[in-house]
Parts: C-alpha cells; sequence; structure tokens
C-alpha cells in the first residue's frame, strides 16, 4: 500500500532548551483519484479456471472459442413437409398439383435415409436430415399432406394427421413450385468449421452458453467470478424483521452492498451486523477469509471511541485508512487481510449514503478488474442541471439524482446528506461537482455518473 496516513498529535511540544516544535502537519487527504489509483493498482484478474457450462456463468472468457465443426452439422429441414426434387414441383398449381410418391418418412435424428429420385418425395420433419437426392422441402401447407384430396393441407382439420399417415402407395400432391435450397438450413450456415465464435473477455450469459453448447463444448476455461464477503460493523445494528429498540437500527448497509456485489457480477455472501467488540469482529474476518476474494465491510472507519474496525484491522498490520477529498465518504480503509498476499479489503463509512457512493466508486471497480472486465467503471455522461447546486470547498460531491437521457437532464433527489436512503432509492445517477467548485448556477453542465445503463 502507498501513503500511509500518519495519525498525529494535536499541540506543539515544548523542547528542552526552551523553543517549541512546530505544530506536527495535518493528515494528508487523498483525492478520489489518487485512492481509487492506489487499490486497482493492488488488484487484478483472478487467476483463470476451467468450469462446465452452467457453472461459468457470468464469468468472462480467458479464451477465443473456435468451432471444431460446423453448424448445423447436416442439411436440414426447417419445416414439417415433403423432401422433394425442384424439377418435379415446376408449375405446380392448386388446379395442375405435382403428384409424387411418398418413399419414405424421416424424423429427426434419422439415420438411414431413403433416396428421393425422380418423381418421388420424402415426408420430413423439422430438424430432420435431407436425404440423398432431394433439392428442397415443400412445407405441408404447400400440400394436400398426402390425402389425395387435393386440398392444402393447412384447409384441413388435423393437418398433423396427415403427416403421420403410413406410407405404403400413398401419393402426396404438392400445389405450388419449390426453389432449390427452399426450406433448407445449409450445414455450416450458422458456423463454420474453424471459425471463431466468441472472443476472450466476452461475458457468458444464456445464449453464449447456449452457443458453447451447441459446438460440443462441455467445459470452458474462464476469469471465475470473485467471492465477495459483506459485513457491517455496529452494536447498535439489527437484524431486518427484530424489533428495534431505543438507538438501534435495522441493518440496510449488508444488504445494500450484498446486492450491489452480485449487481457488479461477483458471488456475494452477506455475513451481517457485528458488535462491537473486537473478539468478535477479528474471529468472523477470519472465518470468512477461506471463501473470500474480497471482504467489504461498512462501519467504524472514524475516529469514534466505539470504532473498533481500525483497532482490529490494523493488528494484522497491512491496513490503510484515510481520508479523501471528498462527500459524502470522507472515511475510508484498504488493505489485506492476512499478510501482504491475503485477501483485499475494502472498509468503509457506516452511513448508508456515504457506504453506496463508495462502494461505486472504489469496490465496483475492483470486482469488475477481479472479473477481467472491459467495463471496470460506470459510464458518465455531460448533463444539463436545471437546479442551482453548492458544494464544500476542496471536496469533490458527489449528489444524488435523476437523470434524463431523453432530454439530456438531470435534477438532484433529496439533499446531501449522507443517511436520506429515501433519496437515494430514488436516483439513477450520481452529480459530481469538482473539488474546486464551490457553487454552480442553475442551468450549469456537469458530470453524472449513471448507476443505471
Amino acid at each position: 500500500m502507498t501513503g500511509s496516513t500518519q495519525h498525529t498529535t494535536g499541540s506543539a511540544a515544548a523542547c528542552c532548551d526552551g523553543t517549541t516544535d512546530p505544530a506536527p502537519a495535518a493528515p494528508r487527504l487523498w483525492t478520489v483519484d489518487e485512492h481509487l489509483a492506489d487499490v486497482l493498482a493492488a488488484v487484478g484478474p483472478l487467476p483463470a479456471i476451467e468450469l462446465q457450462l452452467l457453472d461459468a456463468q457470468g464469468c468472462r472468457l480467458d479464451e477465443d472459442i473456435l468451432a471444431d465443426g460446423d453448424l448445423p452439422s447436416f442439411d436440414n429441414s426447417s419445416m414439417d413437409g415433403y423432401a422433394v426434387r425442384t424439377a418435379d414441383t415446376a408449375g405446380a398449381t392448386d388446379l395442375y398439383p405435382s403428384v409424387l410418391a411418398v418413399v419414405g418418412d424421416i424424423a429427426a435424428g434419422a439415420g438411414e435415409l431413403p433416396r428421393v429420385g425422380p418423381g418421388q418425395a420424402a415426408r420430413i420433419m423439422t430438424g430432420a436430415p435431407v436425404p440423398p437426392g432431394a433439392q428442397a422441402v415443400a412445407p405441408v401447407e404447400w400440400t394436400d399432406g398426402g390425402t389425395g384430396t387435393g386440398a392444402p393441407a393447412e384447409a384441413m382439420t388435423a393437418p398433423a394427421d396427415a403427416m403421420t399417415a403410413p406410407v405404403g402407395d400413398e401419393e402426396v400432391r404438392v400445389l405450388r413450385p419449390v426453389a432449390e435450397g427452399a426450406h433448407i438450413r445449409r450445414r455450416g450456415s450458422d458456423v463454420a468449421a474453424g471459425s471463431q465464435v466468441l472472443e476472450a473477455g466476452t461475458r457468458l450469459g444464456p445464449t453464449q452458453l447456449g452457443l458453447l453448447a451447441a459446438i460440443g463444448r462441455a467445459t470452458v476455461k474462464v476469469r471465475p467470478r470473485p467471492r465477495v464477503v459483506v459485513l457491517s460493523t455496529g452494536s447498535e445494528l439489527v437484524q431486518p424483521g427484530e424489533p428495534v429498540g431505543p438507538g438501534q437500527i435495522s441493518d440496510s448497509n449488508s444488504f445494500t452492498l450484498t446486492a450491489a456485489a452480485q449487481d457488479a457480477g461477483a458471488i456475494a455472501y452477506r455475513v451481517g451486523a457485528v458488535p462491537d467488540q473486537a473478539d468478535q469482529l477479528r474471529a468472523v474476518l477470519e472465518d470468512q477469509l477461506g471463501r473470500a476474494d474480497l471482504i467489504v465491510t461498512s462501519g467504524g472507519v472514524s475516529v469514534g471511541a466505539y470504532d473498533v474496525v481500525k483497532e482490529v484491522f490494523e493488528s494484522y498490520g497491512s491496513v490503510d485508512f484515510r481520508r479523501l477529498r471528498m462527500q459524502p465518504g470522507k472515511p475510508q480503509g484498504f488493505g489485506r487481510i492476512g499478510g501482504t498476499a491475503g485477501v483485499p479489503l475494502l472498509a468503509l463509512p457506516g452511513n448508508p449514503v456515504s457506504a453506496y457512493i463508495s462502494f461505486e466508486l472504489f469496490v465496483r471497480p475492483v470486482i469488475r478488474t477481479m472479473l477481467g472486465a472491459a467495463d471496470v467503471h460506470r459510464p458518465v455522461v455531460r448533463a444539463l442541471c436545471p437546479a442551482a447546486l453548492r458544494s464544500p470547498a476542496g471536496r469533490r460531491q458527489f449528489l444524488r439524482g435523476r437523470y434524463s437521457a431523453a432530454d439530456g437532464t438531470v435534477e438532484p433527489v433529496g439533499g446531501a446528506e449522507s443517511h436520506l436512503v429515501g433519496a437515494l432509492a430514488r436516483a439513477n445517477c450520481l452529480i459530481t461537482v469538482p473539488e474546486a467548485v464551490t457553487a454552480l448556477p442553475a442551468g450549469s453542465e456537469v458530470d453524472v455518473v449513471l448507476l443505471e445503463h
């Protein structure tokens, strides 16, 4: 870790010669960008592993995927109907249909196929292989379905019955011409053998997993989803649904941050609230280390008398507590638990808005980096703000807002206080006011961090 905060005492000290030492320097204030760069420099993508397809959902490929064979691997019918030679259907009409002898049935998965010769047809089902000699498929609706009536099968009461009639001396009447290749899915028309179907870095969702299965892949090499352990600290916290006594509040941070970690692509484990007792916090951390790629805590990073988070984390010797030039979210902690090669840990403030904004700015990029994602940061756009804004000097302010892509405007939601979870739930973006700006008039253009996209 770089740039550890120095904890100093308050007043000047007298020297033995009667002079007075200068007052100790104030602790360093980190900028948002400095802290983020320091955090990201300490993490990287997780090592690639081979996973079964469904276990790889949500992960990103660590390899380019090439098709070993063609897809489809054989010519097959895209319709229920009759495999025919095109010359035999030339000029066919309802009044003068082409009458063809049915030489066999072909179902999906069929092995032995009848040959279709001149004046012949084979009844065929969707997905079934096209037999030798056939050049096209006449949909059953273009035929009489083998009923001998000459009426289109689509006008029959139960056209499916016609497709299951026994083959013997059966004939089918084709009522219109069929072009060569009509209703045939050609071999390799979807994916050609040797072609690249997915590139490294692709996130595997349902359709990508389906494609991998279709080309015969049972496993795939991916960057795994990071396992994130989330816990809140504070003796005042009770679980939602439990009675809230005097001075107590429901633990909302662990739910917010766990959901945010899942939304970022992680496998998240919510531990819940840990009281302000050093031995209990240390025991919980030791218990969770075995299943964590990242630990996220909220609460206990300020200078409160009962904040044991610093005491416990600093006992590991590699956690740095800092003050940032931002509002909300000034106090932050970052380091590793279990030595320099241990598990990364980010300690966030306890106020709900501060915790969530800190997650979006610092934790989410860490998770995305571990995933090997290209889009590590939330998108930022410029928008017009019809309201006047105020911000403390020297702090980068993050206000909650509602952004409208339709007209490119953003409206503040609620106030700047860090406890307003009602306003936070209505926001879809963060309005950024730079450190050097203390006021913006109505109609100013601002940077907007999009939380939904």
